[in-house]
């Protein structure tokens, strides 16, 4: 039996996701005594993140996106497993710092549904998990830092986020100014740059994952799902939905004016990073396809909440002491 690992996020929809921070000269007795049995890939505020959580974290990854594993795919990941793990850390941290708990309910609940999706109960994915090579455990810090961070979200930052009627109505008469035009059902994998010296690995990385993608060897909802960092990639594996034309940045939007249904583009670089983009469909724009005044203000919502977490995670990461042992 096979597992599928698509939208392993889903379990941050029951959560309702859609300031000093700790700095540390030095790695504290935790990453010191991680280190004295195993080597360390990063240190984090004084938490040691190891190489065998590296390891197991490619080893997840190859299973649920259905790469190829080889030394190449390993090599390129390497970098981008790391930030996702330092990433992680960092919400995990958040979340106790605001004394936000995690229950194991919680973790377990998560499990649960992802064991669900594939017809399975708990203790057999958890089988299955095993016999893959994959500890379970290394599943549950990954969903322990999505609830952390989600509930971050949610009592930190939620309520910042206004839409008002005349932002819902600016939106509705731009859509309707578009009746007549093409617009694009597209998917979308973002891997950022937040790095100058992360620039060659996370190009190298897109081209990588395009030229796998265009062979037609893994599809491209489970990739996005596991390494596109824009928001929601990880419960709708990557898409965007309806875009119009001129919705997206210029890059982005000259290259899907140019894809035919059903093309991959090449990787396209932003101010923020690498972007592949699939168009799945394409149509005319009418009055009867336009999203309804609900709609377009939960997208605004969404919208504006994704980029202040976003924001909050960079700034998080500006003011924390991270040290990368493996580049």
């Amino acid at each position: 039996m096979s597992i599928n690992f698509k939208r392993i996020y889903l379990i941050l929809m029951s959560f309702g996701l859609i300031a000093g921070v700790f700095m540390a000269a030095s790695v504290d007795a935790h990453a010191q005594s991680k280190s004295r049995t195993e080597g360390i890939a990063a240190v984090v505020n004084g938490e040691a993140i190891s190489l065998s959580d590296v390891n197991a974290r490619m080893r997840l990854i190859m299973t649920s996106s259905g790469l190829p594993n080889n030394e190449e795919i390993r090599s390129k990941m390497t970098p981008q497993i790391v930030n996702a793990l330092i990433d992680e850390t960092l919400k995990v941290q958040e979340a106790q710092k605001f004394k936000i708990a995690i229950t194991d309910e919680e973790i377990e609940s998560g499990i649960a549904t992802i064991a669900s999706q594939n017809n399975m109960s708990s203790d057999d994915f958890k089988v299955m998990l095993k016999r893959q090579g994959i500890n379970a455990a290394t599943l549950e810090a990954q969903i322990k830092s999505q609830i952390a961070w989600s509930k971050v979200v949610q009592a930190r930052m939620r309520s910042q986020v206004d839409v008002s009627a005349t932002d819902v109505d600016s939106v509705l008469d731009r859509m309707r100014s578009k009746v007549g035009t093409t617009e694009y059902r597209v998917f979308e994998i973002f891997l950022p740059v937040t790095d100058p010296k992360e620039e060659n690995d996370v190009k190298q990385l897109s081209l990588r994952l395009h030229g796998e993608l265009l062979q037609g060897k893994v599809p491209f909802q489970r990739v996005a799902s596991q390494f596109s960092q824009s928001p929601g990639a990880a419960q709708k594996g990557g898409d965007l939905g309806w875009v119009q034309e001129g919705q997206l940045p210029d890059a982005l939007d000259g290259q899907i004016r140019i894809l035919e249904k059903g093309d991959l583009g090449k990787p396209v670089r932003s101010l923020s990073g690498y972007h592949i983009l699939y168009v799945a469909d394409k149509r005319e724009i009418t009055e009867d396809t336009l999203p309804s005044t609900f709609q377009v203000e939960q997208d605004l919502g969404n919208e504006r909440l994704n980029l202040l977490q976003r924001r909050h995670l960079i700034d998080l990461k500006t003011n924390s002491f991270i040290e990368r042992r493996v580049l």
